[in-house]
């Protein structure tokens, strides 16, 4: 997979802002997208050291529309932890 489509957006939520504090950055990724592949593309889109790869799959939940009964999209995040020093800086202006 190509790196410039492993990582699809930062997740900017009051809980990853606090885990950015201990040096975990969350991240949406593609679908197809596994661990190595996202280290990869963290290490180069930021010029970070990435120590560790945690994934998880969120399945979307089911809302109802009137009669209609439609599925949000699943969603795969990455947490990752980054070599102690090294910061990424996501929202411009902090």
């Amino acid at each position: 997979m190509d790196i410039h489509h492993v990582l699809i957006k930062p997740t900017i939520t009051e809980k990853s802002t606090l885990l950015q504090e201990s040096g975990k950055y969350t991240f949406h990724i593609a679908p197809r997208a596994n661990k190595v592949e996202v280290k990869e593309a963290v290490e180069k889109n930021f010029g970070v050291t990435v120590l560790d790869v945690n994934i998880t799959k969120l399945r979307g939940k089911q809302k109802r529309y009137g009669p209609r009964i439609k599925k949000r999209p699943d969603i795969k995040k990455a947490v990752v932890t980054l070599k102690q020093g090294d910061r990424i800086n996501l929202i411009e202006g902090l």
